[in-house]
């Protein structure tokens, strides 16, 4: 007679806990992507894009890599590997907003 209560109970309690995750998650990234805006001069997208390509490079979360960057700016070390892909991954965001620049207007 309860058992299907606590199973719907259980359910609805691992769907929470897997939502607060994700809207962590969701933060983290969303401040990583401030970084990368306020660092590297970035458009928004670009921020995405730059924490993609450094997560990918390393084979690293993309959660992780945003805590990581977070943690930087906060004064934490970054590790050699992320901050070098960070720098790349940077440097080529930059370098192809200059690329795909308009010529400025007569």
């Amino acid at each position: 007679m309860w058992t299907p209560l606590l199973n719907k109970i259980s359910e609805l309690q691992t769907e929470t806990s897997q939502l607060q995750e994700a809207v962590v998650s969701h933060t983290v990234v969303d401040q990583a992507i401030g970084v990368g805006i306020t660092v590297g001069g970035l458009h928004p997208e670009q921020g995405f894009q730059v924490l993609r390509e450094v997560s990918q490079h390393g084979n690293t979360k993309l959660r992780q890599v945003s805590e990581q960057i977070v943690d930087w700016v906060h004064g934490e070390q970054l590790p050699d590997e992320i901050h070098t892909a960070l720098n790349k991954a940077l440097a080529r965001a930059r370098s192809s907003e200059r690329n795909t620049a308009l010529p400025p207007a007569i």
